[in-house]
This record gives structure tokens, C-alpha cells and sequence, in this order.
């Protein structure tokens, strides 16, 4: 069943590769088992055990997973299941805390100076992420076609919540494009996601820095776009995020220029 799923449904979805590492880790611990065999107590087992070693939020997203699979295979390959859905009778872990890492002082410098050193596209693609807020996936679908840099516009297609969307881009994002080599692909960064991961990872090590993920330099640009004074419509319009309440916790941010217009 997570083979069929690997091969039938995965490649459907726009994580199709964080999926697939997903689906490795059930195969490896659960794979030896029939459908027939997974009982609730086989799941709790499997939680508690991630849990010792990964965060709430890892063990959320397997155990949705194994859920997902669990449904397809009765609902799609006609698989009769004894217990149902084995999943459906667990409580899965809380979610964690959304993060709040930021850059502090300095670590910008030593970031970029690591990523040069350490070459290729990492160093720009840092660069834009905090500029522009845009997601890993987004930048590794990015094409020529869809940057103007007269109109300093950049559309991105189908993005994770289902939609394209057109996002401005600064005076720096603009020189940063108008050097990078054409490829032949006709992406305007030709290489994989979790690639971008991996380099992300070793610059910062290399530059000495701990507990930065890639996607904390998402939550970097949108506070800094609401540093700027933008509304949250306006960074919702550049984010890309659909859910409003999300971007509420960034409002903290601007406390003190809030204080300000109550005088």
C-alpha cells in the first residue's frame, strides 16, 4: 500500500519529494506489516517511538500519512479493512509552537559571506528569500518567463495553496536577477528543493549559526515587510499566505510604531 501510494498519489502532490521521505520512514518501521495487522496500538506505538526522537509536528505529519493511505486503500483499491481506519482512533501529538526564529545581529553578514564562499545559487536564492518571503518550492519552479524585470514583477505558478501569484519585486531582487546565467531549462534556479535544503544547511554551519531553517527566512521577510509599514493585506498579497489569522502574530512586531500613531 505505500508503494501503490508512492506511485499513485505522490506525485500528485506539490511535496511530492517531503512525501516521499515520509513514506521511506513508514516503509522502514511499518512496511513488514498487512494492512490487515495495523491495529490502533500499532500506530500509538509508532508515535510514542518518533516522538523520542522528532518533533510534534514530524510525528503529525507521518501519522496523517499513514491516515491518508489507510483511506485510499479502502476507498480507492477496494481493500477491505477490519479495524477501519486504524489511525482515526489515536490522538496525534499537539502542534508545536509556530516558530518565531529571526535573524540577530550580524548573522545575516556571516550567512551570505558563508554562502559565497561556499558557491553555486545559494548565496542569491538567500538573498531573495529574505526580500521576498518566497517558499523553497517556489523558487525551484520559478521560470524566465514569468520574471519582468522592467515591470519588477514575478509570477508564481501554481503555488502551494492551489493559485499563481504575481509578486513585486525590490530594486535589489531586480540586480540580483539581471546577473544570473540563463539555463537551458528555462528555470531561473535549475536545481532540486531539498538541494537547496542541504546547501542551506551547510552554509550555515559553515558560518556558525544554529537553529536557522530555510523557511525561517520566509518568516524574516514577512516581518520585515510589516516593518516596513504594509498592511496585512498587502504582505498577504506577497506571501502568498490565505489564512489572515496566520499572519496576525507578526502585528507584534510593529507594537511600538502602533504606540506611536496613539499619541
Amino acid at each position: 500500500a505505500i508503494a501503490q501510494y508512492g506511485k499513485e498519489v505522490a506525485p500528485t502532490k506539490k511535496s511530492v519529494e517531503s512525501i516521499n521521505c515520509r513514506l521511506k520512514r513508514l516503509d522502514r518501521h511499518l512496511g513488514h506489516l498487512t494492512l490487515a495487522a495495523v491495529t490502533p496500538g500499532t500506530i500509538k506505538e509508532y508515535r510514542d517511538f518518533r516522538a523520542e526522537t522528532v518533533s510534534s509536528d514530524t510525528v503529525r505529519k507521518e501519522v496523517q500519512l499513514l491516515s491518508q493511505i489507510f483511506k485510499i486503500a479502502h476507498r480507492e483499491w477496494d481493500i477491505y479493512l477490519p479495524h477501519g481506519n486504524p489511525v482515526e482512533s489515536i490522538t496525534l501529538p499537539k502542534k508545536s509552537k509556530a516558530r518565531e526564529r529571526r535573524l540577530q545581529p550580524g548573522e545575516e553578514e556571516n550567512l551570505l559571506s558563508a554562502a559565497n564562499e561556499y558557491g553555486g545559487y545559494i548565496g542569491n536564492i538567500i538573498r531573495l528569500a529574505i526580500e521576498t518571503g518566497m517558499r523553497r518550492g517556489e523558487f525551484t519552479a520559478l521560470r524566465w518567463e514569468d520574471v519582468n524585470l522592467i515591470r519588477r514583477t514575478a509570477t508564481l505558478r501554481d503555488t502551494k495553496n492551489g493559485e499563481d501569484r504575481t509578486i513585486p519585486l525590490s530594486s535589489t531582487v531586480v540586480s540580483i536577477l539581471s546577473k544570473e546565467p540563463r539555463h537551458i531549462s528555462g528555470r531561473v534556479y535549475p536545481i532540486r528543493s531539498d538541494s537547496i535544503t542541504q546547501a542551506f544547511d551547510r552554509v550555515c554551519k559553515k558560518a556558525g549559526i544554529e537553529d536557522l531553517r530555510f523557511h525561517d527566512l520566509r518568516h524574516e521577510a514577512t516581518s520585515r515587510l510589516f516593518e516596513l509599514g504594509l498592511g496585512i493585506m498587502e504582505v498577504s498579497a506577497i506571501t502568498g499566505h490565505k489564512d489572515l489569522a496566520m499572519l496576525k502574530r507578526y502585528t507584534h512586531l510593529k507594537a511600538e510604531d502602533l504606540a506611536e500613531k496613539l499619541r
